[in-house]
């Protein structure tokens, strides 16, 4: 069996992320490996009735009660390891280790895989890609044209150009955050570890030299058997120009431009990521207050799920409750610094998410906007993005996001709604006067027969 050594900092999130990077054979399999006790000496094999038709989530509940989290570590590695999926073996035992959760590069979360399978990477190494690209000898066997040879150039040469202007941009967005950060570095708690931008950004061009290099030697292998190719072609030198010649110009010239009309989309792409990546940095764990919520809401076990039931519970009308409409607060409230927080909202047709005063009426008739102590953006009628206000405009926004990241910088009056998968700015609401504590803010919704019945999930950040 597969048994770390290190100390086991596993989380149920965690294995669930695993699980559900499984295709739908290998969930089977991994299930059925969980009923067998000659493979699990030691442990309590599932039972049959419990794996039957089961999600990955109650897979992860059903170990999280029979093991401990050391066990469930060592069960979920044994049956990955048995169905060939060392990748996530690796992911997961790095969850483990917190020393190998950060990408030594960035300073960012090592959640992805290489292109090549056998790294855990981070977003902007997978943006660049250039582990890949560590300098190795290339060898070109079999036949290339002249033609084929100048179209690996010319691909080259973008990357060289695509890296030296993510470069450039990353350059200017780490001088911004060092000159944002300065004043707070200097008067940081003593003992408290200072994150060294310069040192940061001198390994990330370091890394971003090697893969330069790394094409240019590939370039100037290319050369070189061009330079072969052009030589055995040297009898037919002087032969007029042909069709294929002249359709051969055309399309390095269509390539080029090509090329020109990509670069200021890469340049978004990265200014995107790297404002996310941002506000990223002040992620909070966010969970429902179970004494906010309206009677007809269900609430998941560690509260991080919300969605709306036929059924009205018989709980106390504590002055807290929303009584009217199916709404919920977040436990945690804020009266000061910034805040960030990420919501699926995923098989939805209506929603509510953003943030609330403390003072909002939780028994009365109210509506989703300023006045009312909401600053929000919502769903309704499957397609209809807007801020809930009466002179809010909807957001043509198809598809609509599937993951709602929230920012609040309450010193500056700010709140911002982003499309966490696409790092999207959907919508700001600037100069707020707050004034008092906020609340993360959550509705469901009613869930119209079934056609709403999803629940709204707050998520890890960055996972």
């Amino acid at each position: 069996m597969a048994t770390p050594t290190a100390r086991a900092e596993l989380k149920a999130e965690d294995v669930l992320d695993a699980l559900d990077d499984l295709s739908e054979e290998e969930f089977d399999k991994f299930k059925w490996f969980l009923r067998l006790p000659e493979l699990l000496p030691g442990f309590k094999p599932l039972r049959r009735r419990q794996l039957k038709r089961t999600k990955s989530t109650d897979i992860v509940d059903f170990m999280m009660q029979t093991y401990s989290v050391q066990q469930c570590l060592e069960v979920t590695s044994t049956i990955l390891e048995k169905i060939n999926r060392n990748d996530l073996l690796k992911r997961l035992h790095c969850y483990e280790n917190p020393e190998n959760k950060v990408c030594p590069v960035h300073k960012m979360s090592l959640n992805l895989m290489s292109s090549d399978g056998k790294t855990l990477v981070c977003r902007f190494c997978s943006l660049s890609d250039y582990k890949q690209f560590i300098p190795q000898s290339m060898e070109y066997r079999g036949f290339m044209t002249e033609r084929e040879i100048q179209e690996k150039i010319k691909m080259r040469e973008m990357k060289i150009h695509q890296m030296k202007e993510l470069m450039r941009i990353r350059k200017e967005a780490a001088e911004k955050y060092k000159a944002e950060r300065g004043q707070k570095m200097e008067t940081a708690e003593e003992g408290q570890k200072k994150p060294n931008i310069e040192d940061e950004q001198e390994t990330t061009e370091k890394e971003a030299e090697e893969f330069i290099k790394a094409q240019e030697q590939e370039i100037a292998e290319l050369l070189k058997r061009s330079s072969e190719v052009t030589q055995s072609d040297s009898s037919m030198k002087d032969d007029p120009p042909n069709e294929t010649q002249g359709e051969e110009t055309a399309q390095t010239s269509s390539y080029q431009e090509k090329v020109k009309k990509a670069l200021p989309n890469l340049k978004d792409t990265v200014k995107k990521l790297l404002e996310l990546e941002r506000v990223r940095q002040h992620a909070v764990d966010v969970t429902l207050d179970p004494e906010t919520a309206h009677p007809k809401l269900i609430l998941s076990g560690d509260r991080k799920q919300v969605k709306h039931g036929n059924n009205w519970k018989k709980l106390p009308d504590n002055p807290e409750r929303f009584t009217v409409f199916a709404n919920v607060l977040g436990q945690q409230s804020f009266s000061s610094g910034k805040f960030y927080f990420e919501v699926q909202v995923t098989g939805k047709t209506h929603w509510d998410v953003g943030v609330a005063r403390e003072s909002v009426d939780r028994k009365g008739e109210i509506n989703v906007c300023i006045d009312d102590g909401f600053w929000a953006f919502v769903l309704r009628d499957g397609n209809q993005y807007s801020t809930g206000e009466d002179t809010s405009v909807l957001f043509p926004l198809h598809p609509g996001p599937e993951k709602v990241g929230v920012f609040v910088d309450y010193d500056q009056g700010l709140v911002s709604f982003y499309d966490a998968d696409t790092a999207d700015l959907i919508y700001s609401f600037t100069d707020c006067d707050f004034n008092e504590k906020l609340y993360p803010y959550f509705s469901p919704y009613l869930n119209y027969g079934g056609k709403n019945s999803a629940p709204l999930i707050i998520c890890p950040v960055g996972r």
